[in-house]
């Protein structure tokens, strides 16, 4: 099939075999790739068993998936997927970088994982050539050891299987820190310094199966396209319009640090106690003339170089160096921990990036635990003496570490903060979850809902399929190019939704007929293809399980805090209305093919050919 390559990797960890498999074209069709297909195959293998099924034993499966527009659309990615240990759902996690394209290259379209190895263990593809290495040396290493490592020992080894080729470029490499080993909740898959597939949790999922790292190095092109002079044409547009958001380039995301907050109250401040504030400390002319040492660098084909490259130049915090922090990064590990300098944020997210943590997750995680602190619920000897006061970098770097380790208290924050609102609700004896700012196992996003000024709205996350992921929200109208099923697309087809903003959904669509050789229309995904994997990922989410399950008529909302008043900014005494949320959640039920309940209907899946699934939602249909 046009825009494939037609291969997959198969790994049985426990067995040590590896093999090649192909899967049918109408399921590519069906499915794409990335998020759509780890729906299906996880649903084919596990759908039997799912409630079952614990994310962190050797049962679960981990997918490594590309897509068809990986590495001809603009930015290129690879998703990460599994039954996810924080929701016991299914979340499609992207991460940028050359992965992908590097396993194009070298013949396949994706990795799946099985199993369990009995000694730490990572995968090295070179083109054809599939091995299972010792990991042990790389074990306990933190991401830039590991990477580092990594590099220096493939390019040795590329060196004496291709001796002809000359000096390599170091190859693509997935990694997890000592969180992930230490099957921590809120562990990422990593990439580069400091890339991330966060949401999810499938850092933890690799450290259960005691895999270290996946490298790929390819050299051979990427898959035969349909009309490549189209495919050309298509991509210089999509340049030639990015080339003109100056200040999206010159700042990406980074500049929403302080604009967020001081603008549109939005921005977590103090585990959402607040959503404004007006520090003009950090501001991204603070980022850019305090910390930023390489202004302009980019992933594979990406022509927005909205990255930077970070470091604490000064003072006690010198010498950590990272990513510049994306917004996500600087208001979670920033205003959401009282911290509001560019120094202590680059500080706390390059320390969390080579833990293997996710700086969203974990920034959620500090957060709830603090303010509980705050609030006398938790006292210092409650959590190993630190004295955890907002503000404080070191106090929040300090349970970072024991988070990664599991260490005392750390055991427990490392569960996610769900979970950990959970536990702490039983020794505390009172109930600490309208504290815990999540849906459904998951820390929602760094985008409030409050002001009503943000993307998100009332419904985003409470009816998310990836609960609080704020790439992929619930939205109306259904086929509007917010909503969760054209993120679904993006996910699907693998590629980076920041190339995607301002461009036409006809471009998009254009793009994945010039490659694959078949017209795609928007009904088509959004009434078949796209809701189709939504209501799979949507029944995976309900049947849950093993320790926890969702029940859509409690757990389709928001978070407590969101219905507490915003206490200051441009927008005090805004808030959420629940009678607004019910109204809302009736009508996307009804749009999107869910019972009253939230459960899809039988007639919806019967339509989409999920019969199979139907069967398996009875039992959650009768009450």
């Amino acid at each position: 099939m046009l825009g494939y390559s037609g291969k997959f990797i198969q790994v049985n960890l426990t067995d040590e075999e590896i093999r090649e498999i192909t899967f049918d074209e109408d399921i590519l069709r069906q499915y794409l790739g990335g998020r759509g297909l780890a729906a299906k195959i996880l649903w084919d293998e596990l759908g039997e068993t799912w409630e079952t099924t614990d994310p962190l034993e050797p049962e679960n499966i981990l997918l490594f998936l590309t897509g068809p527009l990986t590495g001809f659309f603009p930015g290129a990615r690879i998703c990460v997927s599994g039954k996810s240990p924080q929701s016991n759902g299914v979340v499609g996690s992207t991460v940028g970088g050359e992965f992908g394209v590097e396993l194009r290259c070298a013949g396949y379209d994706g990795i799946i994982v099985y199993g369990k190895a009995r000694n730490p263990r990572y995968l090295f593809v070179k083109d054809s050539i599939i091995q299972l290495n010792d990991a042990s040396h790389l074990w306990g290493m933190d991401a830039k050891q590991t990477l580092k490592a990594l590099t220096q020992e493939c390019r040795a080894e590329l060196h004496r299987e291709f001796p002809r080729y000359g000096e390599f470029k170091e190859p693509a490499v997935l990694y997890i820190g000592p969180a992930g080993e230490n099957q921590v909740r809120t562990a990422v898959v990593g990439a580069k310094w400091a890339h991330a597939a966060g949401y999810g949790g499938y850092g933890a999922v690799m450290g259960s199966k005691n895999l270290k790292a996946i490298a790929a190095k390819g050299t051979g092109p990427l898959p035969q396209v349909a009309d490549i002079r189209k495919v050309k044409r298509l991509i210089q547009k999509l340049c030639t319009d990015t080339y003109e958001d100056v200040l999206w380039r010159r700042w990406g995301t980074g500049a929403a640090g302080y604009e967020v907050g001081a603008r549109i109250s939005a921005e977590p401040v103090r585990n959402w106690q607040d959503e404004w504030h007006d520090e003009k400390s950090y501001g991204v002319d603070q980022f850019e003339n305090r910390v930023w040492i390489k202004q302009f660098w980019s992933d594979f084909g990406c022509p927005i170089c909205c990255l930077k490259v970070a470091m604490t130049k000064a003072g006690p915090l010198k010498g950590a160096i990272t990513d510049d922090p994306d917004y996500e990064l600087q208001a979670y590990l920033g205003p959401n921990l009282g911290l509001f300098t560019p120094e202590e944020n680059v500080y706390l997210a390059s320390l969390v990036d080579d833990l293997g943590l996710c700086g969203i997750q974990t920034g959620n995680v500090l957060g709830f635990t603090a303010e509980l602190y705050q609030r006398g619920i938790l006292t210092a000897e409650d959590i190993d003496g630190i004295v955890l006061k907002w503000g404080d970098v070191e106090a929040f770097a300090s349970l970072a570490r024991k988070i990664a380790s599991r260490d005392g208290v750390g055991n427990l924050l490392a569960e996610g903060t769900y979970r950990a609102a959970q536990k702490l609700s039983e020794m505390k004896k009172r109930d600490v979850l309208p504290y815990a700012v999540q849906s459904k196992g998951i820390g929602i996003g760094a985008h409030g809902i409050r002001s009503g000024k943000d993307y998100p709205h009332i419904l985003s996350y409470a009816c998310s399929v990836q609960g609080g992921d704020h790439t992929s929200i619930a939205s109306l109208p259904f086929h509007g190019s917010v909503s969760e099923v054209w993120r679904i697309f993006n996910d699907s087809a693998v590629f980076c939704n920041f190339n995607s903003f301002g461009v036409s959904r006809k471009d998009i669509l254009d793009f994945y007929e010039a490659v694959i050789g078949e017209s795609l229309t928007q009904e088509e995904w959004c009434d078949h293809r796209g809701l189709r994997i939504l209501q799979l990922q949507r029944s995976m989410l309900l049947l849950g399980g093993p320790d926890l399950k969702w029940d859509p008529e409690f757990h389709d909302d928001n978070p407590p805090r969101f219905y507490d008043p915003l206490p200051s900014g441009p927008y005090k005494g805004r808030t959420v209305e629940k009678a607004n949320v019910r109204k809302a959640k009736r009508r996307y039920y009804e749009v999107v093919g869910w019972d009253s309940r939230g459960i899809p209907t039988s007639d919806s899946l019967r339509h989409l050919g999920l019969k199979e699934v139907d069967a398996a939602l009875e039992k959650l249909r009768v009450k």
